[in-house]
């Protein structure tokens, strides 16, 4: 069966990825970020996984308003990255897992979760970035991942509790894969910040090391926070946080806490990453 092995959290502003393209990692403005995920880029290479299911956000690349999903499914056999209006980054095309995903989207559908199955999505900076961070500049990604991008843009968006039940519903339908496969999940996203209106440039350290504190130790009391609490304490777009919640959903109950960065600022905005494992 397959065998969801870890979750990690983490930041995908896409100034990081423009850094990582334009060679500038050792500058002294990027060097303490690319240093924060050091630990995680070693570990990732010895762990050697088969599957990344990578949560994120599209950031009107593969969609628009015309048409809004809650979640999306990446069923594809590959994923071109996205030209955001400069041209696509220079990163290897994302090789997907087609057989999980397909199953996967009938577990899930029949759990009552209404998907949007995807054969063909360009992926962005929400994904790449983070890719980029925990797996360097390969030539080739040395894993399938399996994209799922959650609606944090257009009102309805869903709530951290629904995110949270979609990971618990993935841990179930990959525990049910007929195939022996080490998975894990990613969410992205956030921390605190805000691009635009009054409260444009905002990071709160506080709430945002009191996140990482509770994602760990009691993921209930982020689950029942309202999307205002959420935009009032993170920013417009940190509420991009609920993403993680459906990482911490697809690991159980009990967690080991084995790596944790932050840093801020990173394009005003505060970088945050974990790295976690089941204990059950």
């Amino acid at each position: 069966m397959g065998r969801i092995t870890a979750g990690i959290g983490s930041s995908h502003v896409p100034a990081i990825g423009a850094a990582l393209d334009r060679g500038a990692t050792a500058h002294p403005d990027w060097a303490p970020i690319f240093a924060g995920y050091e630990w995680t880029r070693h570990w990732i290479a010895a762990q050697k996984p088969d599957v990344v299911i990578l949560v994120y956000n599209d950031h009107a690349s593969a969609f628009s308003l015309d048409a809004v999903p809650t979640f999306a499914l990446g069923c594809a056999d590959s994923f071109t990255p996205a030209d955001e209006g400069w041209g696509p980054r220079c990163v290897p095309v994302v090789q997907g897992h087609s057989k999980l995903a397909w199953h996967m989207a009938n577990s899930l559908v029949l759990e009552e979760f209404d998907l949007t199955l995807m054969n063909q999505m360009d992926v962005d900076h929400g994904l790449t970035v983070p890719l980029s961070l925990m797996l360097g500049q390969p030539a080739e990604w040395p894993v399938k991942v399996i994209p799922l991008a959650v609606n944090v843009i257009q009102y309805p968006t869903p709530t951290a509790n629904r995110c949270f039940r979609l990971g618990e519903a993935i841990a179930r339908a990959v525990k049910s894969f007929p195939e022996d496969l080490d998975v894990q999940v990613w969410g992205t996203g956030g921390m605190s910040h805000q691009l635009s209106g009054k409260r444009a440039g905002l990071i709160n350290r506080e709430w945002d090391t009191k996140f990482l504190d509770q994602l760990t130790a009691d993921p209930d009391a982020l689950r029942t926070m309202s999307h205002e609490e959420y935009i009032r304490e993170a920013g417009s777009e940190g509420m991009e946080l609920i993403m993680w919640m459906t990482m911490r959903g697809a690991l159980g109950p009990r967690i080991r806490e084995l790596h944790r960065f932050y840093h801020v600022p990173a394009s005003n905005t505060a970088v945050g990453h974990v790295v976690f494992t089941p204990e059950d």
